[in-house]
């Protein structure tokens, strides 16, 4: 696997931090290639539980080299929390590096988040509040600062009072109160201090490890119903957490990606606002958050739940070019006598859609068409081999494969690494 990229084929959430973690055994470099600390992927190893919301999944596997990369926004204090949690939990950080080109993620940018959902009344778009999309605005904008500004003072200086400038009008527009530039500038000379040391040029890195043939793995974050073209916009974050973004936010040509595997549920989940069509709102719905502890791995919120939506994996299939599937959480379907699988989607005028994803103002009003499966009632969660998985379970897994038109490569039966086999 010389490039692999895992993608959240969903509205993320989809378990691929725990497929990272697997991969990185082998995996020589992970880099993490969009996004911030707004979502968090859920580890579990012999380190414990962790959800890691900036530091690379691979970060585990002492031997590999994890990035956070430059298509990533990135809050000094977050990840410095984090690293702390892990040192706590005896996990090696020698090999964790910072993109300098990557953007930061401001106190006022979480200021100007809030104040900004807030002014929206109830047309929000359930942000996180964690200032992502304002450090993505500024980034284009072309006023954002970078985590490399760090190692140069004079000139973060002066991007600082430039910034500053609009910044602080922005504050006082939506009620809040301007930023004291000089007691900025102290704590990011703090931030400097404790992370200047990995903050590099990673090209010259990534271009050693392609041509060393090392295996290296892009890790996204969040799913493709939440890109910020592809997806439910505006209820979509502020980047591109697709295959084709991968090597642009890591650091690496476009040709260099070998493979794609996308992660997806055996089921179908989403945080936040917008249209979500096969979303249970019954018992049925509260079972699978239950059964399948849906709760956010950053901001605690119960996930929706719904039934699998074969037009959402086509759609991502085809958006990410994927060559394999890693699908997660099929033990929590063992609790289902009946299942359903969305294949398509019914328009107010009739047309049924089967290949292609209705934008936002009309998947409000589309009717999913469902076919309804055999459950297994049998605990799958100390299965290891395709053959000994009920038949029910395989006859549903070929469906989901064949509805994306994708390979099945992976399938997870539990959170623990040693839950999750290779499908020959």
């Amino acid at each position: 696997m010389p490039v692999t990229a895992i993608v959240g084929a969903q509205w993320g959430d989809e378990g691929k931090g725990r497929i990272i973690d697997y991969l990185a055994q082998q995996a020589d470099v992970v880099i993490r290639f969009q996004g911030g600390d707004n979502a968090g992927h859920t580890v579990i190893n012999e380190f414990g539980k962790h959800a890691l919301h900036l530091v690379p999944s691979g970060i585990f596997n002492p031997n590999t080299r994890n990035i956070i990369g430059t298509g990533c926004v990135v809050n000094p204090a977050s990840l410095l929390q984090e690293m702390a949690s892990l040192e706590a939990a005896g996990v090696s950080l020698d090999n964790l590096w910072i993109s300098s080109r990557a953007q930061m993620v401001m106190p006022y940018h979480r200021i100007l988040d809030e104040l900004e959902e807030k002014a929206r009344g109830k047309d929000t778009i359930g942000t996180t509040k964690r200032g992502i999309g304002p450090a993505y605005a500024d980034k284009a904008a072309r006023s954002g600062l970078r985590m490399g500004d760090l190692l140069q003072p004079d000139w973060l200086e002066a991007r600082l009072d430039n910034a500053l400038r609009t910044i602080n009008q922005k504050l006082q527009l939506l009620g809040g109160h301007p930023i004291d530039g000089q007691e900025l500038y102290a704590q990011l000379m703090a931030y400097r201090s404790k992370l200047g040391h990995r903050i590099i040029d990673t090209v010259p890195m990534l271009r050693r490890a392609l041509a060393d043939n090392d295996a290296i793995l892009l890790e996204g974050q969040l799913g493709v119903m939440r890109d910020l073209d592809w997806g439910i916009y505006p209820y979509v974050t502020s980047s591109n957490p697709t295959a084709a973004f991968a090597p642009s936010g890591a650091g690496l040509p476009a040709c260099a990606i070998d493979r794609v595997i996308g992660v997806v549920k055996a089921y179908s989940t989403a945080v936040g606002d917008g249209p979500f069509p096969t979303e249970l709102h019954d018992e049925i719905g509260e079972k699978l958050r239950e059964h399948g502890h849906e709760y956010g791995a950053t901001t605690g919120r119960p996930r929706r739940c719904g039934w699998f939506d074969g037009v959402a994996i086509r759609y991502a299939a085809w958006l990410n070019g994927m060559t394999g599937l890693a699908i997660t959480k099929l033990d929590v379907l063992d609790h289902f006598e009946t299942l359903k699988i969305c294949i398509g989607y019914q328009l107010p005028s009739g047309e049924i859609i089967t290949d292609s994803m209705p934008d936002t103002p009309l998947l409000y009003h589309v009717k999913p068409i469902y076919e309804t499966w055999p459950g297994w009632l049998t605990d799958t969660s100390k299965i290891h081999h395709w053959n000994d998985l009920p038949s029910a379970a395989k006859a549903y897994l070929q469906r989901i494969s064949e509805l994306a038109g994708v390979k099945i490569d992976y399938v997870s039966v539990g959170p623990e690494r040693d839950q999750m086999f290779v499908v020959a």
